[in-house]
């Protein structure tokens, strides 16, 4: 008997089948004569943007990460600048072996034009090493703009030796765009993966053959629940993820004062002398101030109205807030994180107390400042 040869989609490497539309891998038989063949799901986000529910569940993924320490290579870890400890893959080393890390930071185009690259190269230094994450190397880039893309070509050269490259990374911190920036410089395939700006769009490992007999090799992206853009609807996605330079917003607070971000998260200024607070967040979400005393009242009259997102309609599928409270000590220059939607920097090294409302789940941090 002749056994059957195994097809997988050039997107997102999911082995492909004719048979079942509401399944995994599907494609019509018609398809099978173009080249690349991808699946319908992907066919469906390349051309229509539309994305899927279907995401791989973390012991699959753990299965699939554990693969990597199992084989020498080097491992680029993607991040998002915009959500540095949200995006960071925690235990990162324990999973890849000895493997080098080189560690690409995305999205610097987000930050505003006057920041010195040297600066943050040297906090994410800092960040990575309190995470207990060894790297043999850091870079900022923007995949989108094409920003220090030489420098990852050539980091990844430097590093690799004769060795497969793994790239891994949380959902959304634009990894698969990245890889097709890769494969144009490093492959003459022509397929390109599928890229989607929802997450769990990479289903299985894709390998990418390279000129040199070796392979870049995509994982699956990680969903972090404990990020504000796994909880959101996806209409309320693209409001909270920025895709242009952010425009800080600086708000002279004098102590019990409250600035609520849309209905997605509060931020209470409960103690300390008349200060300023920078905010780092999306341009397209509306920041209110009101007074501490007011603001359980504000919150329950105008949410999903004047203070969005979310809407009326999508207020139920976000989980209630929950508070965390902050001291900031005299002599520190503080950001408080709330993973997903932004940060807001302390200025003052008066010290603080603060409280962060943010949906049940979503990391809330506070760190040394970034810029």
């Amino acid at each position: 008997m002749i056994k059957e040869e195994v097809m997988h989609c050039a997107g997102c490497g999911v082995e492909l089948q004719t048979e079942e539309p509401s399944k995994l891998g599907y494609v019509p038989a018609e398809a099978l004569q173009k080249e690349p063949i991808i699946c319908q799901r992907c066919y469906r986000i390349k051309h229509y943007n539309e994305s899927s529910s279907i995401t791989l569940k973390q012991d699959d993924f753990l299965k699939l990460l554990g693969h990597v320490g199992q084989t020498k290579a080097l491992v680029v870890n993607i991040v998002d600048i915009f959500d540095f400890e949200g995006s960071m893959i925690s235990s990162l080393s324990r999973f890849v072996g000895s493997n080098p890390i080189l560690l690409v930071v995305n999205k610097i185009d987000l930050l505003p034009k006057v920041t010195n690259p040297n600066k943050i190269i040297n906090w994410v230094q800092r960040r990575a090493k309190e995470q207990n994450l060894r790297v043999v190397d850091i870079v900022l880039c923007s995949a989108k703009k094409n920003m220090g893309f030489d420098r990852v070509i050539s980091a990844v050269a430097e590093h690799r030796g004769n060795h497969d490259v793994y790239v891994v990374g949380a959902t959304n911190v634009g990894k698969s765009t990245l890889i097709n920036r890769l494969i144009s410089d490093y492959s003459d395939l022509e397929a390109e993966l599928t890229t989607s700006q929802y997450p769990g769009t990479t289903l299985d490992l894709v390998k990418i053959p390279l000129d040199d007999g070796c392979y870049i090799v995509d994982t699956p992206g990680i969903v972090y629940a404990h990020r504000l853009t796994e909880v959101v609807t996806k209409r309320d996605l693209s409001q909270i993820m920025p895709d242009k330079p952010l425009k800080p917003m600086v708000f002279q607070l004098n102590e019990s004062q409250t600035l609520f971000f849309g209905a997605m998260a509060r931020f209470d200024f409960i103690k300390g002398e008349h200060q300023s607070f920078t905010c780092y967040t999306s341009n397209a979400i509306q920041i209110h101030r009101t007074k501490l005393e007011k603001a359980d009242e504000l919150y329950e009259g105008h949410k999903g109205e004047m203070l969005t997102p979310p809407r009326k309609a999508d207020l139920d599928e976000l989980p209630k807030f929950v508070k965390h409270p902050i001291h900031i000590p005299k002599g520190k220059r503080i950001d408080v994180l709330i993973s997903g939607l932004g940060w807001i920097k302390v200025n003052s090294e008066a010290g603080a107390d603060l409280a962060v409302h943010a949906p049940k789940g979503v990391k809330v941090i506070a760190r040394e400042s970034l810029i």
